[in-house]
């Protein structure tokens, strides 16, 4: 029998995160950690996933591409307003809940 190849997993990860269902639970699980400079790379994740790079990201947001990458990046340091429109350009939104864990 032969065995079928297998697909490498950052493209069985883009294609599971083009899901807005998955990529909102992937983004929420991160943030419950904290860490923002891991949120904010999953994001830019998210947005490679579901938009196909910074450049489509950059023009659905009218954000400089550049300035996005550095944004997204591991240690970037977003402000409110850019993850909100990073967020909304790629089908999300930011919401609050109650800490579960107090």
């Amino acid at each position: 029998m032969k065995k079928k190849a297998s697909r490498p997993f950052n493209k069985t990860s883009k294609e599971l995160l083009k899901d807005p269902e998955v990529a909102a639970q992937y983004l929420e699980e991160i943030l419950a950690d904290g860490d923002m400079d891991v949120f904010t790379a999953a994001l830019k994740d998210v947005a490679d996933a579901r938009l196909g790079g910074m450049s489509a990201l950059s023009k659905k947001t009218a954000l400089n591409r550049e300035q996005l990458y550095k944004t997204l990046s591991k240690n970037g340091n977003p402000r409110l307003d850019t993850l909100s429109e990073v967020l909304h350009a790629v089908g999300l939104r930011m919401a609050v809940a109650p800490d579960v864990r107090l």
